[in-house]
């Protein structure tokens, strides 16, 4: 089986890895690369992201979806757009965060299945039922939010 191994750092190049041997070990799973043969080989290796070829991806139950697939794909709140999908992180809570870029700013949209309406990725378009005020809970402080925070501040001191 063939990997790919991405570096988080911008612009870097991504490497072609073939592995070699796989087992478990304390309920995750070891790697080893052709290649890759001491621990400071391997220590090259750490943050980055590893990517399976397309051509060499599972196809996934009803529900699911590679990252990969979301990615670039436009939001919907009830048909109005909020933005394309830049990345989904997972571990924040139960569901994995959608990160959205608007117009003006990115929002954290939760993929959960109680607001999702229907995912197309022919048609790279999410469509979601989202709560209200979901979209403005991590919205940039007005101006007068801010003058109200920073006079809040002066009398607490």
């Amino acid at each position: 089986m063939v990997l790919w191994a991405l570096p988080r750092e911008a612009n870097a190049i991504r490497r072609e890895l073939e592995v070699e041997d796989l087992w478990p070990h304390k309920g995750l799973l070891v790697l080893k690369f052709a290649g890759v043969d001491s621990i400071s080989d391997a220590e090259t290796l750490l943050g980055c992201e590893l990517q399976v070829p397309q051509s060499q991806r599972s196809e996934l139950q009803a529900g699911w979806n590679y990252v990969s697939d979301l990615v670039g794909c436009a939001v919907l709140d009830r048909g109005r757009e909020i933005g394309q999908i830049e990345d989904v992180q997972f571990g924040a809570g139960e569901a994995p965060l959608l990160m959205v870029r608007g117009a003006s700013r990115l929002v954290e949209v939760p993929f959960a299945e109680a607001y999702l309406e229907s995912v197309d990725v022919i048609r790279k378009q999410v469509r979601m039922n989202l709560p209200e005020g979901l979209l403005e809970v991590n919205a940039p402080l007005s101006a007068e939010e801010k003058r109200e925070q920073a006079q809040a501040g002066r009398k607490k001191r």
